[in-house]
């Protein structure tokens, strides 16, 4: 049971706190509302349940071998965030948003494998959450993680729906939604300064 609690809490830890998902989440969920927010939910909770049992059934030996591998994806997935934190700053609020603009299923399942930060904390759950010689351990580790990051995303895009209360007019929509995308940009740059110190 004690280990149990343990892969919930660090699943929570991992999923609830801010990032670069998170924040497309908030946005997405001020403009768009939970519902049509849900696919993006969706992509990064699959996404970052694959990439788990990606790194934790063998890439992990791999990255061992080539560590530059990291450093690599550090570039592509802060090029990946700027992207996303530009669109974000764009779209424009109200009734008369296109329907491309908003987050995608295509786009939260690849900003997982770009994160360094999904990268990261699936590198740390299969050091904490995997024995030698049995899967067991680790896939009850995934499972839970699987479930408790739809949780955590989910909740996110709640929480930008309720402050789309406080977002009442699409010059403030607009406000939030480039701030929004700056913050983003500015992860995606502190990610890439971070990989590489």
């Amino acid at each position: 049971m004690s280990l149990l609690i343990a892969m919930f809490s660090f699943s929570l830890a991992m999923s609830i706190s801010p990032g670069p998902v998170n924040m497309v989440i908030v946005s997405s969920g001020a403009s768009y509302g939970v519902r049509k927010t849900f696919s993006f939910v969706s992509g990064g909770t699959i996404g970052f349940t694959l990439l788990l049992l990606f790194v934790g059934l063998g890439l992990s030996k791999a990255i061992d071998v080539y560590p530059y591998f990291l450093k690599y994806l550090a570039i592509a997935g802060s090029l990946f965030v700027v992207y996303l934190g530009c669109l974000m700053m764009t779209s424009k609020a109200g009734l008369d948003i296109k329907e491309h603009k908003q987050p995608t299923f295509i786009q939260g399942f690849l900003l997982q494998w770009l994160n360094p930060k999904a990268w990261i904390a699936c590198t740390a759950g299969v050091s904490l959450f995997s024995v030698p010689n049995s899967h067991q351990e680790f896939l009850t580790f995934t499972l839970v993680y699987f479930v408790v990051c739809y949780f955590s995303l989910f909740s996110w895009s709640v929480l930008g729906h309720k402050a789309a209360v406080l977002l009442n007019s699409e010059l403030r929509l607009n406000i939030f939604n480039q701030l929004m995308g700056g913050l983003l940009i500015a992860t995606a740059c502190f990610l890439l300064y971070s990989s590489f110190n």
